[in-house]
Parts: structure tokens; C-alpha cells; sequence
């Protein structure tokens, strides 16, 4: 079995465990009867979040176009790789922060847009740049930004089910509940964590198929593994501070762009970096 279908199949059964917590927890809640509200105000949050999500990622890292004379190696390096995969060519941001980072977003190809933090700018090649622009293109292609909101969405009606069984005593009919006080309870905390975890690695898998296909794309696995191991010590020396705005976009990030201490290793979007580096030293063995 091929890595990407694999982690497609993974990704599909992350999928279903999340639904099946989502029924669980809102089964609990006034017998059910409430669990399609829940699930329609998601499908309203995934369509904002998704239709919006370039302007938000890029408000948060307080980012600004830039034309080819400020930056002419990344766009042509975009511009290049854009057409090896067919596809149009996105918008260009360059954000000033000096944590070295890069994200693509956008709803569509057609609507796109690849932001390079200037930390990054000023730490890669042009090798090893590409590698990176070639992995974050590869997100936009495959669609990863719907995945990753309808993976957030999922998770967010979670917990605010468990929320409202919590402040609300589980829809008034708790007492009768087969789980008893004590696994009601239990529900209320383990439900969120199970939809957090869950949601983590659906961000991961996204991170393989895109480190394997942009490899592809450039044609140079080694640029990218080198590119990864000099953001792995770049955003340790530089971590973005744990903030709302910039949590909810630290997904898109290339690396994760926290500290990454104790618990925050459990939750984190990112795989291992040594794990991504392993992967695509392997795929640049198996191209020999």
C-alpha cells in the first residue's frame, strides 16, 4: 500500500471515529433529539472558516502581499512549480515575523495564497526554499484546508455538546443515563480530549501526504528534509507566542510554531520532525 493512499485511509478513519463521538456525546443530550442543531451550526462554522480561511491565516500573521521585484526567488520559484503541476498561480505574502514558518491556504487553488514568514526567507537556499513552497502547494492541491475545517468543526460541536452537558446536566434526563454519574462524567471530560487527539491526527497525516507530494513536485526529497531540520532548531530558538488567533492557524504552518514542551507535545498538529526527515530521506533512496 502506497504512503498517500494509506494515509487517505487513515484519514477517512479518523473521520468516521470523529462522527462516532459526535453521536455519542449528542445522543446523550435530551436523547439525541438536539444532535442535528449541533450539526448544521458546524456545517455553517466549516463553511465560514473554509471560505475565509485565507484572509484569516493572513490577518493573523500579520502578513502583506509583496510584488515579484521585493521577492523575485519566491516567485519564481512558485511560479515554476505552479506550472510543473498545472495549476494557477496563488497570491504571494511574506509575513515580518522572525520565527521562520510558512503556510499556504485558501479555499480552492484558484484561490490561494503562500505566505513565507521573513525568518524563513532569511534562513533557507533556494533549495531548500523550494522544497518547502513545493510542500505547501501541495496542501492547497489537495484540499487540505476543507479536511483540516471540517476536522475543526467536528471537534468544536464536540466539545460544546460536552459544555452544555455539563453546565445542563446532560438534557435533564442524566439520572436515567446507562453511563451513570460517574461515566456521564467521564463522557464530559474524555469526549473533547478523544475530539482534540483526534483532530491532531488528521493534521498529521496531511503533513506526510504533503511532505511526500511536494517532494514529488520538486523532485528533490533532500531539499525538503534539510529545509525541516533547520526549522526544527529555527522555531525552537523562535517560538510564536500561544495566542487564539495564531492557534488557530498554527495547523497550516509548516512547523509547528510553539514551543512544543511537555503536554503540547500530545496536542501538537505536526509530526515528528525527525519522522518527516526519515520519511523523505527513504523516498530519495527509493528514487535512486
Amino acid at each position: 500500500m502506497s504512503g498517500k493512499y494509506f494515509n487517505g485511509v487513515k484519514t477517512a478513519g479518523l473521520f468516521v471515529l470523529l462522527w462516532a463521538v459526535l453521536l455519542g456525546v449528542g445522543s446523550m443530550v435530551g436523547g439525541g433529539q438536539f444532535i442535528w442543531a449541533f450539526a448544521a451550526l458546524g456545517v455553517a462554522a466549516t463553511a465560514y472558516s473554509y471560505w475565509n480561511s485565507d484572509k484569516l491565516a493572513i490577518k493573523a500573521m500579520h502578513a502583506r502581499p509583496v510584488t515579484e521585484v521585493e521577492q523575485p526567488v519566491m516567485y519564481r520559484i512558485v511560479r515554476e512549480l505552479s506550472a510543473e503541476a498545472n495549476q494557477p498561480m496563488p497570491r504571494l505574502y511574506v509575513s515580518p515575523t522572525q520565527a521562520p514558518n510558512a503556510f499556504a491556504t485558501g479555499r480552492n487553488p484558484s484561490n490561494a495564497a503562500v505566505c513565507c514568514t521573513a525568518g524563513i526567507l532569511g534562513l533557507l537556499n533556494e533549495r531548500e526554499l523550494r522544497g518547502v513552497l513545493g510542500h505547501e502547494l501541495m496542501h492547497v492541491y489537495n484540499r487540505d484546508i476543507l479536511i483540516g475545517s471540517v476536522a475543526a468543526a467536528f471537534a468544536g460541536i464536540i466539545t460544546a455538546v460536552a459544555q452544555m452537558m455539563f453546565f445542563f446536566g446532560g438534557g435533564g434526563n442524566s439520572r436515567d443515563n446507562p453511563l451513570g454519574p460517574l461515566g456521564l462524567l467521564a463522557m464530559l471530560v474524555l469526549a473533547p480530549i478523544a475530539a482534540a487527539l483526534i483532530r491532531m491526527a488528521i493534521s498529521r497525516t496531511r503533513e506526510y501526504d504533503a511532505d511526500e507530494d511536494g517532494a514529488a513536485l520538486t523532485g528533490d526529497p533532500l531539499a525538503l528534509a534539510s529545509a525541516l531540520r533547520k526549522l526544527e532548531q529555527g522555531t525552537k530558538a523562535r517560538p510564536l507566542p500561544q495566542e487564539g488567533p495564531l492557534e488557530n492557524v498554527s495547523h497550516m504552518m509548516i512547523a509547528n510554531p510553539f514551543s512544543g514542551a511537555g503536554m503540547a507535545k500530545l496536542f501538537s498538529t505536526h509530526p515528528p520532525m525527525d519522522e518527516r526527515v526519515a520519511r523523505l530521506e527513504q523516498m530519495a533512496g527509493r528514487s535512486l
